[in-house]
C-alpha cells in the first residue's frame, strides 16, 4: 500500500552495542529486520549525525558521550538492517532528535493514510519524530510499534509510549 510509510529510527551501531547501546536496543534488531520485510508501503530511515562539534552543541553538552558522527563506524546503520535498504528508500540524516524535513517530506503525500515508527531510542528520537509527524499531519493516523522500539531504559521506554498515547499517536 502506498498509502503507508514506516519510519525506521536510528537503528544505528552507536545505538545498538556502541557508545550508547543498550541490551534492549541489540534484542529489538531481529524485529525491526522483519517488519521491514514484511511492510509493503514506502520505507524511509533516518539518521542521527553529528559532527566533530559534538562537544560543543548544546546536546554534547548534557549528553557529553560523542555518538554517530558522520562516517564513523557507530554513525552507519546497523549492517544486517542495512543490507535490507534499496537505493528507492530515502535516508534523512538529522542533527536533532525530530527531523522537520522528514515531516516536510511526508507531508507531500496528499494520500497519506498512516506512518508507522519503529527503532531507536524510544524516549527521544522516536518520540520526537512522531511529535513532528503528528504536529505537521494531524489527520494521518500516526503509530509506534512498541516492541520494535527501546529506550535508554525500561522505565524511559515506557514512559514515552504513555506520553504518545496521550498525543492521540497509536501504540501498537
Amino acid at each position: 500500500m502506498e498509502n503507508q510509510v514506516l519510519v525506521v529510527v536510528d537503528m544505528q551501531n552507536d545505538f545498538i552495542d556502541g557508545a550508547l547501546g543498550t541490551k534492549e536496543a541489540v534484542e529489538i534488531v531481529s524485529k525491526v529486520k522483519e517488519k521491514i520485510k514484511s511492510f509493503t508501503g514506502e520505507i524511509i530511515f533516518t539518521r542521527d549525525t553529528h559532527f566533530e562539534n559534538y562537544r560543543a552543541t548544546q546536546e554534547g553538552q548534557k549528553l557529553p558521550v560523542p555518538h554517530c558522527i558522520k562516517e564513523s563506524e557507530g554513525w552507519q546503520i546497523e549492517e544486517t538492517i542495512d543490507t535490507l535498504r534499496t537505493s528507492e528508500m530515502k535516508v534523512f540524516d538529522k542533527p536533532t532528535f525530530g527531523s522537520v524535513e522528514l515531516a516536510e517530506y511526508l507531508k507531500e503525500n496528499k494520500e497519506l493514510e498512516s506512518v508507522t515508527l519503529i527503532g531507536l531510542c524510544t524516549d527521544i528520537c522516536v518520540i520526537s519524530n512522531a511529535m513532528v509527524i503528528k504536529a505537521f499531519l494531524p489527520e494521518v493516523k500516526v503509530m509506534v510499534e512498541e516492541k520494535c522500539c527501546a529506550g535508554v531504559t525500561p522505565e524511559s521506554h515506557n514512559n514515552a509510549l504513555e506520553a504518545m498515547k496521550m498525543c492521540q499517536i497509536e501504540i501498537v
